[in-house]
């Protein structure tokens, strides 16, 4: 694999690694978002959600950083589960999560014409059609697709051009953070935080639902571990850190925007952490402000996702399952260049789907996800049983009791997507789901049956002729 064979270059430090994992957590949900989840759980339930949701997300990430520290490679999950339960695991764990991640990438495509119309009405300009309900105007598909071209071309020539973008608008963003937190001291009210609670549990799962979406992103670390030069304990320690720092971010915006503006407007507008910002400064120009906050979380979670998703393609192709056109670097970038043109290209296409069609897209995406961190966590146990001796730079203890709670807590997530739940999957969620799988069996039935252990990989690439 990458780290071995060096196709791939170390290049990236403490701070990229932080940027690039913190960027691609902290996305445009938290505006678009936010003020449902007050309305939905109040002030304080929604903070405490997303407590909750951190730690349940800390927790699996406890087990992703050890593994990570024992096999910094590219494809991440990949790597692990193929260690752990053979090909055939490996492959569907990471189709599932390929899926996961090209849903993040195809909502920020999304995300960024959509948040410009709150600067730009006009550009709901030139209706081409329409998509379950939505029009599609053709300068609002644009703006979107331009924006998939520049963020392909950015990871195209190389890894640190794209870490180096990432530094800049996450410096950006936490300076937009800083200025709304400023601004709900000066200005915001204890009186608009009520109520606290709305609708009790149910109101505070709805907001956990959303924790596998908003959270995703501390993972792009380990897949792009085969380009990080630090010790690997040091690897692990920031993928710990990337979540609590997202936690931090995401009850600070709860608490600050609950504080500016009554709950039930805020549920009623387009933009609430853009409207609360603007209330909280009285100005709407502050609003601006944030809402350009918004799409620098666009760019950097769309940048992060690009780096994970193609480093896992990347890998899935290097070991056989996938067509080696996928395993090809750039010879001058040295950037697994043709995975990032395909995911890229299909970032170019879903603006031209609309609104509603992507919405379905992210709620299969994330239940997708759920799936990746039950099956990592799982793998986290399988090898400390069947492998205590292999080198953890990052030792996770007491390591029975965090692998379960990992597992427990990956599936009880995962029962959230499941029919009869409140925020249970719609039918065009699964018929995507369901697509996705008939796709990948057909990619399936070709991957031998090597099973598990620690040269898994070596006789993955002999079985597929790579060797």
């Amino acid at each position: 694999m990458s780290s071995t064979d060096g196709t791939l270059v170390r290049v990236l430090g403490r701070w990229d690694v932080l940027t690039v994992a913190f960027g691609a957590m902290i996305g445009f949900g938290w505006i678009v978002l936010t003020g449902g989840f007050l309305d939905d759980a109040g002030t304080l339930g929604a903070a405490l959600a997303f407590v909750v949701g951190g730690i349940i997300v800390a927790i699996v990430g406890l087990t992703y950083a050890e593994l990570v520290s024992a096999m910094p490679e590219a494809g991440g999950e990949h790597n692990y589960v193929l260690r752990a339960f053979g090909a055939r695991a490996a492959f569907l764990t990471s189709w599932v999560l390929v899926l996961g991640y090209v849903a993040v990438i195809a909502f920020e495509a999304v995300a960024l014409p959509q948040s410009l119309l709150f600067l730009i009405p006009e550009l709901e300009t030139g209706r081409l059609w329409s998509v379950a309900g939505h029009d599609v105007y053709a300068v609002w598909a644009g703006v979107g697709i331009l924006g998939a071209v520049v963020m392909t071309a950015l990871n195209y020539v190389g890894v640190r051009a794209a870490a180096m973008f990432q530094t800049i608008a996450v410096l950006f963003l936490i300076a937009v953070g800083v200025t709304l937190l400023t601004g709900s001291f000066i200005g915001g009210e204890t009186a608009n935080m009520q109520p606290l609670f709305s609708s009790g549990l149910v109101g505070m799962v709805g907001v956990l639902v959303a924790v596998p979406f908003l959270f995703v992103g501390f993972d792009v670390i380990p897949q792009s571990a085969a380009e990080i030069k630090l010790p690997y304990r040091q690897i692990g320690k920031l993928v710990v850190i990337s979540v609590l720092l997202a936690t931090v971010w995401y009850v600070l915006i709860m608490l600050t925007v609950g504080s500016a503006i009554p709950a039930n407007q805020l549920a009623a507008s387009d933009l609430a952490a853009a409207d609360g910002m603007a209330a909280l400064w009285n100005s709407q120009t502050m609003g601006d402000i944030l809402v350009f906050g918004g799409l620098a979380g666009i760019l950097t979670s769309w940048n992060g996702f690009l780096i994970g998703a193609s480093r896992l393609v990347y890998a899935m192709a290097n070991s056989g399952m996938l067509p080696q056109w996928f395993a090809k670097v750039h010879p001058r970038y040295r950037t697994p260049g043709n995975a990032i043109l395909f995911i890229g290209a299909l970032s170019v296409l879903a603006p031209l789907f609309g609104r509603q069609t992507l919405v379905w897209l992210v709620n299969a995406g994330g239940f997708s996800i759920v799936i990746a961190y039950a099956m990592v966590a799982s793998t986290f146990l399988v090898l400390r049983r069947r492998e205590p001796d292999m080198e953890r730079p990052f030792r996770v203890g007491p390591a029975k009791t965090v692998g379960g709670l990992a597992v427990v807590l990956s599936l009880g997530l995962l029962l959230l997507f499941l029919p009869g739940m409140p925020s249970g999957l719609a039918l065009p969620e699964w018929a995507i789901l369901g697509l996705w799988g008939l796709l990948g069996l057909w990619f399936l039935v070709r991957v031998p049956k090597v099973t598990a252990g620690p040269d898994a990989e070596n006789r993955l690439l002999v079985a597929t002729g790579r060797e």
